[in-house]
């Protein structure tokens, strides 16, 4: 069935010639192919944490990226740093935590004891101002500052007014 003699045709030993040059590259892609995947299997993937200052990074890299990309963090950082020491800094107080005792003094150095108030109205202001106490510590306070002297208590049970004994010193 062939149309020409095999081996005296050359066209044969073209297409043959071809045929090798063609496996041939295609033998040495999958060389190449090979060495690279050793070289990535090689480098293993490496995790690190880093916390520089209040930055935290997380890196996932080869083992030979690993300079590389700190580098860069390590760059983004000190142009973020320089970035923010050119603003100006505005330091606030934290904010204290303040005893149930403390709160209710402040209300009196205030002057907010000058009109007689229960023990709602009392525990309704510190809620107010952000202090959350139980009324029963509440309660506790003020006829610990009525027994101090600080302030004075009138009514029956359960439906005394505070009020100021004294004006607060300066």
């Amino acid at each position: 069935m062939y149309l020409f003699n095999q081996h005296l045709s050359p066209i044969y030993s073209s297409v043959m010639l071809y045929i090798n040059v063609a496996h041939e590259q295609n033998e040495q892609q999958n060389t190449r192919e090979i060495k690279m995947s050793e070289k990535n299997e090689e480098k293993p993937l490496v995790h690190i944490k880093m916390k520089v200052g209040n930055m935290e990074f997380e890196i996932n890299c080869r083992e030979d990226q690993v300079k590389d990309v700190i580098d860069k963090i390590l760059s983004s950082v000190a142009s973020h740093a320089s970035l923010q020491t050119a603003a100006p800094e505005t330091t606030t107080q934290p904010p204290r935590a303040e005893t149930c005792r403390g709160v209710i003094e402040r209300l009196w150095r205030e002057g907010w004891f000058s009109v007689p108030r229960s023990l709602n109205d009392v525990h309704k202001e510190m809620t107010r101002i952000g202090y959350h106490y139980d009324r029963t510590a509440v309660a506790h306070v003020l006829l610990d500052l009525v027994r101090d002297g600080i302030l004075t208590r009138e009514g029956k049970a359960k439906r005394y007014l505070y009020a100021q004994k004294r004006p607060p010193t300066l």
